[in-house]
């Protein structure tokens, strides 16, 4: 089972760490539970820096030195030499952990086959699509003075996404949207479609059957449910 250390230092410094190593700039959102999962599921030690987005810690310059999108997650790969390569961006970060530590392709595919452009597919579905259109619902539903024209353009568009998952889902036939068994393509998406009870979301989705166990299937996984608890 890996191993994972919360630090408040300077992450890529500290004292007594092997490199390489990657860190973790992250934070318990959807974003940043998928490259948690990844790395439990890979069965990599890792460090986790938690940046706590309800203080802006974000925005903080040191932060946007790296990430001039001032958003979570962040990776900082520290080389032996010390060097430090950061990668920004959910499903870049996802695609860059499978690259260096996936080696025997598990949970993604080898560049250039036809199942890579496919994972490729879905990790941008989730990144242009069902993440953004979630994302605003979630806003207008919780934070945004009431507006229910915005709540129900994201509920509806939302939904039509998950649509879209359930017919990729009954037509791949195995309960995966890649190939038969668990990717990046699916832990991309999955951490947005946990029942979070807003509105009628919750009784919604069971509508979706393929989609439904498939989330189900996907958050049984032991590695998944660590992943899905950094940070705490």
């Amino acid at each position: 089972m890996p191993e994972h250390y919360t630090t408040e230092k300077e992450p890529t410094k500290i004292e007594g760490a092997k490199a390489p190593y990657p860190v973790f700039y992250t934070w318990g959102t959807p974003n940043g539970l998928k490259v948690t999962i990844l790395a439990e599921l890979l069965g990599i030690d890792y460090y986790v820096y938690p940046v706590d987005i309800s203080k802006n810690i974000q925005k903080e310059p040191w932060y946007l030195n790296f990430n001039a999108n001032g958003r979570i997650p962040s990776l900082g790969y520290v080389e032996k030499d010390g060097s430090v390569t950061y990668v920004n961006e959910s499903a870049a970060i996802l695609l860059f952990l499978t690259d260096k530590y996936d080696k025997e392709r598990k949970f993604s595919f080898e560049p250039g086959t036809s199942l890579y452009y496919e994972e490729l597919e879905w990790l941008f579905f989730q990144m242009a699509g069902l993440g953004p259109m979630k994302g605003q619902f979630h806003w207008f539903s919780r934070n945004a003075p009431k507006d229910e024209l915005a709540i129900n353009r994201y509920y509806n568009e939302t939904f039509r996404l998950i649509g879209v998952l359930e017919e990729r889902l009954k037509k791949n036939g195995t309960g995966y949207l890649v190939s038969d068994h668990i990717t990046i393509a699916d832990i991309v998406s999955v951490p947005w479609l946990r029942n979070n009870g807003l509105g009628t979301y919750e009784q919604d989705i069971k509508k979706y059957t393929n989609v439904f166990a498939w989330i189900q299937r996907v958050l049984k996984i032991p590695a998944v449910q660590r992943g899905l608890k950094v940070p705490k």
